[in-house]
């Protein structure tokens, strides 16, 4: 049983050591991922919906198919840093910064989706918590056009 557990933390620690600042983003996703799954079924007799396999299994693709978003977001961040490198432009270490903000909001969505299962399963919700979890969305979108907008203003400004 030690090693089994000896062999998880260090598989889990490379992970983490490898997502960098994913990390967290990723573990929430995952996370995130299951309790909506769970809160969806929960939800589903409330809707008056049947949980039916085919829709189950529809729903997992969608959560597979989000991880899949995070994967393209990582490799956006290793086109640029190697566009960035080939060109001769800057020979520095990149951060998944377009994984990390696609991740996030995906986790807000996620999130979202959670509420509004257990608003409709009867769960009373504190009056704040739709605004702040959308206030944060709107928060990370804002600020991914931004840095587009802002890499676009120094391409000119270059120019």
């Amino acid at each position: 049983m030690n090693k089994i557990k000896t062999w998880m933390t260090i598989i889990i620690s490379a992970l983490m050591d490898w997502l960098g600042i994913l990390a967290v983003p990723v573990a929430l996703l995952v996370g995130c991922n299951i309790l909506d799954y769970i809160t969806g079924l929960m939800a589903a007799p409330y809707r008056k919906e049947e949980v039916k396999s085919y829709k189950s299994i529809r729903g997992i693709t969608k959560k597979v198919s989000m991880w899949l978003l995070v994967v393209v977001g990582a490799w956006v961040d290793t086109l640029i840093q190697y566009a960035a490198n080939t060109a001769g432009i800057a020979d520095i270490q990149i951060p998944f910064i377009v994984a990390t903000l696609v991740a996030v909001w995906l986790v807000v969505n996620e999130f979202i989706s959670i509420l509004e299962n257990l608003i409709d399963i009867g769960v009373q919700m504190p009056p704040f918590l739709m605004p702040i979890v959308k206030y944060i969305k709107k928060q990370v979108e804002d600020s991914a056009v931004l840095q587009g907008e802002n890499s676009d203003n120094q391409k000119k400004n270059k120019e």
